[in-house]
């Protein structure tokens, strides 16, 4: 089994972990607002840009890699609000099975 070194000191990003809430809208549809579950402390990797189309636009989608401590509530479908940013988690590993990290592949919303 290969060692993963993850160095604490590249923490260094402030981000809300947030949780999604749909409230409806009274016409069938629903209203996201997110909630705010804790501050975490995270380093942030951007990995792939994809050029998409969508209603006749381009536009892009961005993935990173987002580091943090393990934590027993981070899950798919949550995000990191980083300032303007939001960071949608789509999923969630222990790296070494240490119990220590959390690495979260992220797509940022747009």
């Amino acid at each position: 089994m290969a060692l993963l070194f993850i160095d604490p000191g590249l923490l260094n990003k402030r981000a809300s972990l947030q949780v999604a809430e749909r409230q409806p809208d009274g016409l069938g549809g629903g209203v996201v607002s997110w909630r705010e579950v804790a501050e975490v402390s995270l380093h942030v990797e951007p990995l792939v840009t994809r050029p998409i189309e969508r209603f006749d636009r381009r536009e892009a989608t961005i993935t990173h890699r987002v580091i943090c401590r393990k934590r027993g509530d981070v899950d798919r479908g949550m995000g990191f609000a980083l300032g303007a940013r939001r960071l949608i988690v789509r999923s969630v590993h222990d790296p070494d099975e240490s119990g220590r990290w959390l690495v979260c592949r992220c797509e940022e919303e747009a």
